[in-house]
């Protein structure tokens, strides 16, 4: 008997056997357009056509545009570029102040927040793993909000009012986990970017002291509920993927074959961890042949799931538009004959 997407990926990040590994591809607005109209479907039904198994919800919010169009302010009033396909900053409302009491910060606690996703998982049935999307969760909140090379000097030049800033964030993003398990999420999905190409971008030691206490505060009510905590790191954090795993990790993404080396992480972490991704945005989808994209997801396979679980296959990253669509066939290919082979 199949199981479903739910089932599946449960059983997988538990390590426990599965009838195929789940599958998940994430792509930008603009992929996704492009793809859906490839595939002849509507951008509602591209993720069921793509078989994935994760199902990410959000806030509700309507981004406020700038009055040009090329800003959107996110919910803590962080503006990105519309221009771009990526994540842009190019508005930090607390890059010209430290008056954290002044600051309009959001209400957690706000009625109708949680409404899109309440009613998403309403819509699925139990079909889909569920989790919150708590990308710019910590780190990344924090230099959204003072910008990167500000809150860089702040954390050695004022530790007072890094720790103060952080602490806000974790208050607010505490209060919204316990609002999410609330709903009856399967797990959630955290987002925070430590790593550069080569090295971690601030200091291990750094990152001990200022990040790693305030992420396990993060961590501890999904730990508390049991369920797993997802999440999405880039680059090179091999020297923090172990105190990452000591406060609750149970999911690393994107397993990121450039930088973080797979058969260390599985012959270190064994069943402790799972992995969500594994196959390169940087090199194989975008410059690979098709021929060469299927061998990258035999090959994450091999090393990240030798046991046939423990990993929900995928782009290591959301695709974007430097990718061909005969590799975004190939991939589904690859990924369909994981069903063929059961």
């Amino acid at each position: 008997m199949l199981m479903t997407p739910k089932d599946r990926m449960r059983r997988a990040l538990r390590h426990e056997s599965v009838d195929r590994l789940p599958t998940q591809i994430n792509y930008t607005r603009a992929v996704g357009e492009r793809l859906a109209t490839h595939l002849g479907v509507s951008a509602a039904e591209l993720p069921a056509r793509l078989g994935n198994h994760l199902l990410r919800v959000d806030l509700s919010h309507t981004p406020r545009l700038s009055d040009d169009g090329k800003t959107a302010y996110d919910w803590w009033g962080v503006g990105f570029s519309t221009e771009e396909e990526g994540y842009f900053i190019n508005d930090s409302p607390l890059a010209a102040t430290k008056d954290l009491d002044a600051f309009p910060w959001p209400d957690p606690d706000a009625p109708h927040l949680l409404d899109d996703a309440a009613r998403r998982i309403a819509e699925d049935g139990g079909q889909h793993f569920v989790a919150p999307n708590f990308g710019f969760a910590l780190f990344e909140r924090a230099y959204s909000l003072r910008g990167f090379d500000t809150f860089l000097m702040d954390m050695p030049l004022d530790p007072d009012f890094t720790a103060a800033l952080l602490d806000r964030i974790v208050a607010i993003q505490r209060r919204l986990i316990e609002r999410f398990l609330a709903l009856g999420v399967d797990g959630v999905y955290f987002g925070d970017d430590y790593g550069a190409q080569k090295g971690t971008l601030i200091s291990p030691r750094m990152w001990r002291q200022v990040i790693k206490p305030r992420l396990a505060q993060l961590f501890a009510p999904v730990c508390e509920a049991g369920l797993p905590v997802i999440m999405h790191s880039d680059g090179d954090i091999a020297p923090i993927l172990p105190d990452l795993v000591e406060i609750g990790l149970t999911t690393l993404n994107p397993a990121q074959p450039e930088v973080i080396d797979q058969t260390w992480a599985r012959a270190t972490f064994g069943q402790r961890l799972a992995y969500y991704g594994g196959v390169s945005t940087q090199t194989v989808l975008p410059y690979g042949t098709p021929a060469e994209v299927k061998a990258a997801v035999a090959e994450a396979i091999r090393l990240l799931a030798p046991d046939g679980t423990g990993l929900e296959i995928g782009p290591s990253h959301r695709m974007m538009l430097d990718i061909p669509l005969e590799n975004i066939a190939a991939l589904l290919d690859a990924f369909a004959e994981l069903g063929d082979a059961r």
